[in-house]
């Protein structure tokens, strides 16, 4: 890879990496405040659960903001927009369609990191999105779904 081009690669990493980070803005907001109202015997478990998630989502937001600095960038300081609801069911649903759209973005992100050989900052994100997956699982047992396949970019029809 020429010089320029891994320099833009890098600069759309760095960007990317960015709009990760948002998206670890918005679910640590989502998950500190659905923690709280989510109400009901049935939602007191996934409530403990999302208290711990929002907690895992810091570290997270931690380490890809250190990554995008590492890379010469500026880290992000707003979040994507956190849906809003009084209905647990949809507050749930909206977690997990961030958690696929985080975990197909990270997949993403790996390749992109090896491709330019930044090897070390992959198995970062590899880090991050083993336990992102493990907030998939955690969501979709709580709303008693299947854990959906994000093996596909999001809108790709199969």
């Amino acid at each position: 890879m020429p010089p320029t081009d891994k320099k833009s690669a890098r600069k759309q990493l760095i960007a990317d990496l960015n709009s990760d980070l948002a998206r670890e803005y918005q679910a640590i907001i989502a998950y500190v405040v659905y923690s709280q109202v989510l109400k009901g015997a049935e939602y007191m478990a996934i409530a403990r659960e999302l208290e711990v998630h929002a907690g895992e989502e810091l570290q997270h937001a931690l380490t890809i903001a250190k990554q995008i600095d590492y890379l010469g960038g500026a880290p992000t300081v707003t979040p994507l927009a956190v849906k809003q609801s009084d209905d647990p069911k949809t507050m749930l649903k909206a977690d997990l369609e961030n958690e696929n759209d985080t975990i197909r973005n990270y997949r993403q992100r790996i390749a992109q990191c090896e491709s330019i050989g930044e090897y070390a900052i992959a198995e970062e994100i590899r880090e991050i999105l083993r336990q992102e997956q493990e907030h998939q699982i955690d969501l979709a047992t709580a709303l008693g779904i299947d854990v959906p396949d994000v093996s596909e970019p999001a809108g790709k029809k199969r």
